[in-house]
């Protein structure tokens, strides 16, 4: 089965992205979902290898075109219904894309 690598990004990779990164880490234990995840800043986060990066709006618009990896952008990384449809939404995409689902 392969394991996705999720880097959470914020600016500077050890506040906001901590948090998220915890929640989303949560969030799959409690779905059945496998995950790698790790913090990242947003001016480093594009030569960060992984599979997706998990990103604030704001933020997502300074690396648009220069990711290599899918982007998913929240409106508040404290809101637990948004992180947690989000979350889910690229662990069952993930999944079936790589034959686990």
């Amino acid at each position: 089965m392969a394991v996705p690598t999720i880097q959470t990004v914020c600016g500077v990779g050890c506040g906001s992205s901590l948090m998220l990164r915890m929640n989303v880490e949560k969030i799959a234990k409690a779905n059945g979902y496998e995950i790698r995840a790790f913090c990242g800043d947003v001016g480093t986060c594009c030569a960060n290898e992984c599979d997706v990066i998990f990103i604030s709006k704001e933020l997502g618009e300074r690396i648009e075109g220069r990711a290599k990896v899918p982007i998913v952008e929240f409106d508040n990384f404290m809101n637990k219904a948004e992180v947690e449809e989000k979350t889910l939404a690229y662990l069952e995409s993930f999944a079936e894309e790589h034959g686990d689902a």
